[in-house]
């Protein structure tokens, strides 16, 4: 694996991009996964700097258009603090233009209540992953995850489920965490459960909501995706996610659906 991360950290929130978080759809250009991971990450850790024993419930994403392979800065503010209800906000910038902002609820942990979910695991890691997704061999977000469909596959459009593995840390010299593992996978979902050739028709996603009753234990993360497309080519692609014991959430995306 060439890739040491998917950003090299350059001080004061600013950060290097490398080509693990190269897009299919425009080489010079970020898949969405890794920015809303860096987001989420950094916003989390300004709201656990408060004091406060609480962890990210719901994470927002809007993307203002591709975000471009090149350094950018991270700029986290305070909306609405609390002691058991925090909302962050981080904002993404590059060459001072914004491109990214993620909106990051947060809140407190306390005793286990008397009703807890039962879990159902997902069905177990598969040997083996596909050499070819979407029929791209060579970018680098589809190379820096380990990928193993337990349902569909990366060749035939429609609803799929798939473990993820994220192989490099987010961020060079930082373990990754639970979060960073369930976002950098989590956007991916439309791109999963795409319904038609990605050749010939756009399927362009301008964010997603991320829900985590928990985060994932282990390295693996399951998807199980599908995609729904309006008559006016509105789209929605739904996704759960799952650790290895069962599930951790769910995430959601608007699709604009046109031919190319």
């Amino acid at each position: 694996m060439e890739f040491e991360a998917f950003y090299l950290p350059l001080g004061e929130n600013r950060f290097a991009p490398t080509r693990a978080t190269e897009s299919p759809w425009d080489h010079s250009a970020q898949h969405g996964g890794p920015p809303s991971a860096l987001l989420a990450h950094v916003a989390a850790d300004a709201a656990r700097a408060t004091g406060a024993g609480s962890r990210p419930a719901r994470i927002s994403v809007d993307f203002f258009g591709a975000i471009p392979r090149r350094e950018l800065a991270v700029e986290v503010s305070p909306v609405r603090p609390g002691r058991r209800i925090d909302l962050t906000e981080a904002v993404m910038t590059v060459a001072g233009r914004t491109v990214a902002v993620a909106r990051v609820w947060s809140l407190a942990v306390g005793p286990t209540p008397p009703v807890v979910t039962e879990l159902t695991p997902p069905p177990a890691v598969p040997d083996s992953s596909p050499e070819v997704l979407f029929g791209l061999p060579d970018w680098g977000y589809g190379q820096a995850i380990e990928w193993r469909y337990t349902a569909g596959s990366p060749e035939d459009p429609g609803p799929a489920d798939v473990w993820t593995r994220v192989r490099v840390p987010l961020v060079a010299g930082l373990p990754l965490t639970g979060l960073d593992r369930a976002l950098i996978a989590a956007d991916a979902a439309n791109g999963i459960s795409v319904e038609l050739p990605i050749d010939s028709w756009w399927s362009i996603p301008p964010g997603m909501t991320t829900h985590l009753t928990r985060e994932p234990d282990g390295e693996w993360v399951h998807l199980a995706c599908c995609t729904q497309i309006a008559a006016d080519g509105i789209g929605l692609c739904h996704g759960e996610l799952s650790d290895v014991r069962g599930s951790i959430g769910e995430v959601a995306q608007p699709l604009l659906v046109q031919a190319r």
